[in-house]
Parts: structure tokens; C-alpha cells; sequence
């Protein structure tokens, strides 16, 4: 492992920075360096939106030149690549082979590990779970040298902890993950123009059976009986195999320079949020859509995230359970509308009731709301006080892989298996984040 002696990352959010040194895992047969009592943590590309992905003063590894694919075969769609390989690379391989991954977020652009490490979630939840509901195996390097190959059937403990451990429990070197067989690269979706909550949930509940993807966008600022209006997305992988296989392109813009702050305000999220509310005439509308810009559609933007200048941004995610009630969900929207802070990336959607193995996993049965905000200093942290009582209240919990504010009472009380997962940890490993939730790690 080669070191750098300075680096001070942030986060994608812009708000978390730390100063740490990086040590590049350049071989799969390397080993985890004595680095004189301080602590370790695995980074990839850096997408996490809060502090989970750094370590400040202490050392990131960096895998991205862990970068093969180490074996694909095509007639069942298993496929085993380095930590360090991006979903955009996988994508890039498997499309054209007829195979799509099983679960995907919002953005090509993290690596197998941060998606096994995270486990994240996609538009399919309903139907298919998580990232982690899918990997086959894997293999961990913990600090003292020991190698595991972790599977369902092998060292099963460990695969439950590791997966959406937020790097704690050792470096994952491989990953070996089921794929989606596809016969082209299109999807046929439908958008519906809903006109408030009670609207989305009656045709979230209606295109569950038939759909496999289903989200929805809506307008943060939206009040009265427009409250949770928006735009909701449902669709199926098409099946005409006549559509080619057709891969994605790279972004072809890069967001040049840091916004100035006065481009993001109430009067242009109101604005933007009308017109795309609007643009669509009818109830129900039917397209074809290639998959890149469907899964992802802020990837065309390179340095999206220079938009909100150099104050950066938060992204909340919240998570309430059914068993809640709708109330909450309510309450949330009306807080977000009532602070005029409400953000042009507002995305509400519902979980099922596949488990994760992961011990940290987020996702459960309930509705989950991910919106974007302006870093407006206390002004934005008092918002997130606010709704952080209602997820409390509920019984829900917040999404560690965008968090930036969390408090550690609640990491505790939103994540109860915690105690079964604490033994897992690397002892040599840490980061920002879990230093800020559980002190003394």
C-alpha cells in the first residue's frame, strides 16, 4: 500500500471535510499496513452525502485500484469483481451481455464495496430488497490479517454484519453478486401526475403488484391540499429483444465551477418545482426510456454537486414505519413546506417487507422520504431537529450513508441491533461517522 501524506476529503455533501492521510490498496493479496495506532476506514469514490465515508485524522484506504472483474459467467449472471470496481464499469460489461444489476441507487457512480458496505437501496425495493439480499459472497481483510470468505453459508455472521456495516468490520477485497437478466436496455414507464399524499399513496398501493420499479418526485414547497403533489415513476425492464443492448454514455457535461448561493432560494425551487410539476399535461403518461436516464439521471451532470456552491448540502432521508400510520409522513411534508426550505430533488417512495441479512440495514416496511437542502447553517439544522422528533416519534429511523446530523441518542435507538453488531468491528477501524454516534469508537 502506497501512503499519501495529505489529503482532506469531504463528502459529497460538501458540508462533512476531514483531514486524514490515504493509503492505496493497490493488490488483493496486500495487506492492512501498521499504521502506529490510527484508525482505518475503507473509502471508494466518495458518494456518501455525510460523514459515514470519512475519517478525520485518521487513514482512508483507498480501493479503487481494486479494479478487476475477476470472473462473469453469462449463462447464469454471477458475477465476481475487486472492491474497488464502480457499478458504471459493471454496467458497462454486463449490459450488452443481456444483464442488468439487481438493485441499483440513484447514481452509477460508487463502488461494489460502498454498495455492499452501505447496503444500499433502488426503485424496487418491493420486489427485490436490497443490494446485500443479492450478494453471494464476499472477502474480508480485518487488521490483524486474518482472511474470511463471508456467504450465507460461510462465516454467515460476518456476512450479516459486514453488509451495510458502513466499513467497520474490515476491508472487503471482492464481491461476488447475482445479476437481472434483461432483453434490452430499455424500460416502458408510466408517470402519473398525483395530486397530494393521499394521492400517491393510493397509486403507490395500485402499481406494486404490476410494476417493478416504482418512485416518486414531489414538490417540497407544496402546501394545503397540494400537499405531497409530484410526480410518480413505475416501470418494467421492456421485453422486445428487437431494442438492442445499448450501454450508457459518460457524463458530457461537468458543472464548471461552485454555484453561488443565491441560484438555490425559495424563489427558484418554487419555480422549478411548478414548471416540472406542470410539463406534463395529462393524468398518466407512457414512454420508453433508455436506463441511464431513468436510474440515473443526475450522472449526466459530472460535479453535480458543485450546484449548491460552496456551502454545500445536506441530503435528509427518513424512513417511517406502516405501523406509524400516514400521520407522520404528514407532518413532514408540512414541516418542510412551512420552513420554505424545501428542495427541487424531493423523492418519497414505500419498502416491502423483503429483509436484508444486513444487521444495520436501512430499509423496512414503511415510506421513505430523501430530499436535497441548501446547508443554511442552523437554520437548516433546526428543520432537521424538527423532523428528526417526528422519525423518533414514529419509530423510524434516518439513513446513514446521507446523514450529517444525526444525534447519538437515536443512532442507538433507530439501529437496536447495534449491540449484536458492535463485536464485529475491526478494532483498528472508525470514522467521522460512527465517532459522532456511538462516542468512544
Amino acid at each position: 500500500m502506497n501512503k499519501k501524506l495529505s489529503d482532506n476529503p469531504e463528502s459529497w455533501g460538501r458540508v462533512s471535510q476531514c483531514r486524514s492521510e490515504s493509503r492505496w490498496v493497490e493488490r488483493a493479496d496486500a495487506e492492512i499496513p501498521d499504521v502506529s495506532g490510527k484508525n482505518l476506514l475503507p473509502f471508494g469514490l466518495g458518494r456518501s452525502y455525510g460523514d459515514s465515508c470519512l475519517n478525520d485524522h485518521g487513514i482512508l484506504l483507498r480501493t479503487r485500484k481494486l479494479n478487476r472483474i475477476l470472473s462473469f459467467d453469462r449463462s447464469s449472471g454471477i458475477i465476481r469483481c475487486e472492491a474497488g470496481v464502480s457499478l458504471d464499469e459493471i454496467l458497462k460489461l454486463i449490459v450488452p451481455e443481456g444483464w442488468f444489476l439487481m438493485v441499483s441507487p440513484g447514481t452509477k457512480f460508487i463502488t461494489l464495496g460502498g454498495a455492499i458496505a452501505n447496503d444500499i437501496h433502488g426503485k424496487n425495493h418491493h420486489v427485490a430488497g436490497t443490494f446485500g439480499c443479492h450478494v453471494k459472497a464476499f472477502e474480508l481483510l480485518r487488521s490483524d490479517g486474518v482472511r474470511m470468505i463471508c456467504s450465507k453459508e460461510e462465516n454467515s455472521d460476518w456476512f450479516d454484519a459486514t453488509i451495510g456495516g458502513l466499513g467497520l468490520t474490515g476491508l472487503i477485497i471482492w464481491g461476488e453478486i447475482q445479476l437481472n437478466p434483461i432483453q434490452n436496455a430499455f424500460l416502458s414507464l408510466e408517470t402519473v401526475k398525483v395530486r397530494n399524499f393521499e394521492d400517491f399513496l393510493e397509486t403507490s398501493a395500485s402499481s406494486d403488484a404490476d410494476f417493478e420499479y416504482t418512485v416518486a418526485w414531489f414538490d417540497g414547497l407544496a402546501s394545503g391540499a397540494k400537499l405531497g403533489r409530484g410526480i410518480f415513476m413505475r416501470g418494467n425492464h421492456d421485453p422486445d429483444p428487437t431494442l438492442g443492448l445499448k450501454v450508457h454514455s459518460d457524463p458530457i457535461f461537468q458543472f464548471p465551477c461552485n454555484a453561488p448561493n443565491f441560484l438555490l432560494n425559495k424563489l427558484s425551487i418554487k419555480a422549478f418545482n411548478f414548471s416540472y410539476y406542470h410539463r406534463q399535461q395529462s393524468r398518466v403518461k407512457k414512454t420508453l426510456s433508455h436506463y441511464n436516464p431513468f436510474f440515473y439521471p443526475l450522472d449526466s451532470i459530472g460535479q453535480w454537486n458543485r450546484i449548491y456552491g460552496k456551502r454545500g448540502f445536506f441530503q435528509y432521508q427518513c424512513l417511517i414505519p406502516f405501523t406509524a400510520g400516514h400521520q407522520p409522513v404528514i407532518e413532514i411534508l408540512s414541516q418542510i413546506s412551512a420552513s420554505n426550505q424545501g428542495s427541487f430533488l424531493g423523492v418519497i417512495k414505500t419498502f416491502g417487507t423483503i429483509t436484508s441479512p444486513g444487521l444495520l440495514s436501512f430499509p423496512s416496511p414503511g415510506i421513505t422520504l430523501a430530499l436535497d437542502f441548501p446547508n443554511d447553517g442552523q437554520r437548516t439544522r433546526r428543520l432537521f431537529q424538527n423532523l428528526d422528533a417526528i422519525v423518533r416519534e414514529s419509530k423510524g429511523r434516518l439513513y446513514p450513508a446521507k446523514d450529517a446530523c444525526m444525534e447519538a441518542k437515536d443512532f442507538l435507538n433507530f439501529y437496536p441491533r447495534w449491540n449484536a453488531f458492535e463485536k464485529f468491528i475491526d478494532p483498528a477501524f472508525s470514522s467521522s461517522f460512527i465517532r459522532r454516534v456511538v462516542p468512544g469508537h
